[in-house]
């Protein structure tokens, strides 16, 4: 058995987040507090006690997601949790992925998210930009939708099969919208976000954080990273970082990375963070996955208790 360890990105957070977990094993409450003081915000608290609008603002929810699969990722080792063969991140969780692969010291990941965020926020005032989900519709209807609406709208997430999210001007956005209900979306509503990522919004970002990326240490990870922008592994370090450049303003391309692990003989799926939304586009994209979530005590100890996740057995169950 092949395994694969995957990070989520923004949506997944929640008020309370690992509390469980956290009341059992020091270390994640120390993370926070590392990484907490590294920016000068009172993470643990936010997790602890929100509040969720707080919590939700990216420049925090991207600091406190790394964080939080980075020190499960910790904890899973020290449990000895086995190491897998590919890891990979769905957007802000490209981050979490890189640090647990030893690409990128954890606390210079702090800081560069942090500041990650910032740029994401300032790049489109409040209100301007928008981001849908479109259920039930292909790639090309959607990627046609979108191309028949005047203005900045295209596909930010290719999430799963049916499952595709649209960023853009919130005007063009709705606009999008209307079409793929016309063309036959089982689904199309809008997100509550705060910034209309992953898409052309996002160029006026590029160049800040560029500047602070370029201060940032990067090796080679140890563990092979796969990308969203392509659904690669990077060959160099100059590589890692035009990758992380380029994934502000372009899609999310989940399926491909989880098509690329698959193919390199990848067969069972620990989503190293809170909640089960990764888990939920597995089974969209391939039913025979094996996917267990550590957002949870019951879940690491699942985890943990896996024969198949110490190689000794052929499938596990879907962790639901």
């Amino acid at each position: 058995m092949s395994l694969g360890i995957v990070f989520p990105g923004q949506g997944s957070q929640s008020v309370g987040m690992l509390a469980d977990i956290a009341a059992e094993f020091p270390l994640v409450r120390e993370h926070f507090e590392q990484a907490g003081k590294t920016i000068d915000v009172g993470l643990w608290q936010i997790v602890c006690e929100g509040p969720e609008e707080l919590l939700a603002r990216t420049e925090v929810t991207q600091p406190a997601l790394l964080t939080a699969g980075v020190a499960l990722w910790v904890l899973w080792q020290s449990q000895g949790g086995r190491a897998p063969a590919f890891m990979a991140g769905h957007s802000l969780g490209e981050y979490s992925a890189l640090v647990c692969a030893g690409a990128i010291e954890f606390t210079d990941a702090v800081r560069l998210v942090h500041q990650r965020g910032k740029f994401m926020r300032e790049a489109v005032p409040q209100g301007e930009g928008a981001m849908a989900a479109i259920l039930g519709l292909d790639e090309a209807d959607v990627i046609s939708c979108c191309a028949e609406v005047p203005g900045i709208v295209s596909p930010a997430n290719f999430n799963a099969p049916g499952q595709i999210v649209i960023a853009g001007t919130a005007e063009s956005v709705q606009a999008a919208v209307e079409n793929c209900q016309n063309a036959g979306a089982r689904r199309a509503v809008l997100l509550n976000v705060s910034g209309p990522f992953h898409c052309a919004l996002m160029k006026p970002a590029e160049d800040d954080f560029a500047a602070v990326l370029k201060d940032v240490q990067i090796r080679m990870p140890s563990i092979p990273v796969v990308h969203n922008v392509d659904g690669k592994v990077a060959v160099d370090e100059a590589d890692v970082r035009n990758k992380l450049l380029a994934q502000l303003a372009e899609p999310v391309q989940w399926i491909t990375c989880v098509k690329t692990m698959m193919a390199e003989g990848v067969d069972s799926m620990i989503e190293c963070g809170p909640g089960k939304v990764l888990a939920g586009l597995f089974k969209r994209i391939d039913r025979s996955l094996s996917v267990v979530n550590l957002g949870t005590l019951d879940g690491l100890n699942q985890a943990l208790s896996k024969d198949v996740l110490a190689g000794k057995n052929d499938r596990a169950s879907d962790g639901e």
